[in-house]
């Protein structure tokens, strides 16, 4: 994708959406930054607007004041520019809307994230620790876990 269609894509998104999106690119994927609180509608409009109709990964990178929650979305069965939408997230308020009612794959993915890093995501129909037991204390992948031993 040349720089103009980017200059587009980011054109339709500010107008569709009202909120401040950062977006950039590489041979594989268009970023997209958007403000938590615009995650929602985003996500909305791509699927409804674009055919992203699978969220083929969700993870998180804990960069000590903040989490960046990372969304890897696609069409199928069609093989075209594939999309990451980026947002942050304040540590001590590690929170966002769940997604499982536009992704249904979000359902594991969400709970992944939150058994390992602490993120809850609010309206997820079964949050609850998915790899480690439910006694476990504390987020294993956080910078400030400490293990013991």
């Amino acid at each position: 994708m040349d720089r103009s269609k980017l200059e587009e894509v980011k054109a339709i998104l500010d107008e569709k959406l009202g909120s401040d999106l950062d977006c950039s690119q590489d041979a594989f994927f268009i970023y997209i930054k958007v403000e938590a609180a615009g995650l929602p509608a985003l996500m909305q409009f791509l699927q409804e607007s674009w055919g992203m109709n699978y969220l083929a990964d969700l993870t998180a990178v804990d960069y000590a004041e903040e989490f960046e929650i990372i969304y890897h979305l696609c069409r199928i069965p069609e093989q075209g520019q594939k999309i990451a939408v980026k947002t942050r997230v304040d540590r001590n308020r590690a929170e966002l809307p769940s997604l499982c009612s536009l992704y249904p794959t979000a359902d594991w993915q969400e709970r992944e994230v939150f058994d390992l890093m602490g993120v809850v995501f609010n309206g997820h129909p079964n949050l609850m620790r998915v790899l480690l037991p439910e006694g476990f204390v504390g987020h294993p992948l956080r910078k400030d876990f400490r293990r013991e031993g």
